[in-house]
């Protein structure tokens, strides 16, 4: 079942950017583009899940809703 997580993805000075989620705490990912930092975001975020998992720490995520909005990053 998908599960949605909200991030919080900045741009540093460094010219890197940032992802972080109040939704996950713990989930910290960086990455060169925006695609890779949401990439890198998503496989932290299901080493997360599946550590918590483990330890019977889950806190319950909202499931995805049938309809939803998603801003779409594109290049040109």
């Amino acid at each position: 079942m998908e599960k949605v997580i909200r991030l919080h993805v900045e741009k540093l000075p460094e010219g890197v950017y940032l992802a972080t989620s109040e939704d996950l705490p713990g989930l910290v990912a960086q990455g060169k583009t925006i695609i890779e930092t949401l990439e890198i975001a998503r496989d932290v975020a299901n080493k997360l899940i599946e550590a918590r998992k483990e330890r019977e720490q889950i806190a319950e995520l909202p499931s995805i809703a049938d309809e939803f909005d998603y801003p779409l990053v594109i290049s040109q």
